[in-house]
């Protein structure tokens, strides 16, 4: 099992914290274990203090009206979440819940406020991841909102190669289902994309391995957004 004091050391959150500042954080953060599917915490509950997840994965969701599942973030170890609240003092403005078996290190709220008054370097890491967030979160909606599917798993598939050093092989960090709802679609349409885009060469599909073969045609789809027929 990880220790806490790496898993706080090496989030974003708290990069370039001094040994004293960690000491401090490892101090006011206590470790929860969820089962997956366990939910963490719904829509409107009260923000009472933040996460970071040390081992597993953690979704973010909204439910519609008419019980829609839309998956807004997908968070793995190191990566916060439900940091919002504790500046806003108000409600979680989705749900939260583990997908696999996971360990997280919760954060009140009231501490942690006391924390970066006496710290104000704090606040200003916690700014930045903000603003990293807010970015993303800009880019998603206008992947939802302008861009076909097949754009959204391009532009998806890119920023996952990214994220895993930029290989040509991406696996998958979650289900084929929650990454339909993740890009707005529905399971057989995904499958329908996938397959397209593999008999045309843009990919290769084994399980969740996705082997990107022609990353020039990749960059064109996730801005264009549409395959040809």
């Amino acid at each position: 099992m990880r220790p806490k004091r790496d898993t706080i050391a090496e989030s974003p959150m708290f990069a370039g914290l001094s040994k004293d500042q960690l000491d401090q954080l490892e101090g006011i953060g206590r470790e929860v274990a969820l089962k997956r599917g366990e939910t963490i915490f719904r829509e409107d509950d009260e923000g009472n203090g933040f996460y970071i997840v040390a081992a597993g994965k953690v979704k973010i969701y909204k439910v519609s009206a008419e019980g829609k599942e839309q998956i807004l973030h997908i968070y793995g170890p190191g990566q916060p979440f439900g940091e919002v609240p504790v500046f806003a003092g108000k409600h979680f403005p989705a749900n939260a819940q583990a997908v696999d078996g996971s360990r997280l290190i919760f954060f009140p709220r009231r501490a942690f406020i006391d924390l970066i008054t006496a710290n104000p370097s704090l606040a200003m890491n916690m700014l930045a991841v903000l603003s990293m967030r807010l970015r993303q979160f800009t880019v998603q909606i206008e992947n939802l909102s302008l861009k076909e599917v097949p754009g959204r798993l391009a532009s998806y598939l890119l920023v996952l190669s990214e994220e895993q050093a930029g290989p040509d092989v991406v696996r998958l960090p979650i289900s084929k289902g929650q990454l339909a709802s993740l890009l707005g679609t529905i399971p057989e349409t995904l499958s329908r994309i996938f397959n397209k885009m593999s008999a045309q060469g843009y990919i290769e599909v084994n399980g969740s391995a996705i082997t990107l073969l022609d990353r020039p045609a990749l960059d064109d789809l996730s801005v264009t957004g549409r395959l040809v027929d």
